[in-house]
């Protein structure tokens, strides 16, 4: 394999890495959810 594939599947892998673990602290993360519509209005605590 060249050193340029390499370095691009490193970097494929890093942002992939990110990604997963913004998700993963935004699945994470509590508060309260509101929410109005047609049927008034929802609160839901996380």
């Amino acid at each position: 394999m060249s050193r340029s594939f390499l370095l691009v599947l490193i970097g494929v892998l890093a942002v992939c890495a990110v990604v997963a673990g913004y998700l993963y602290y935004q699945e994470r993360q509590s508060g309260i959810d509101i929410k109005i519509d047609e049927h008034g209005v929802t609160i839901d605590g996380n």
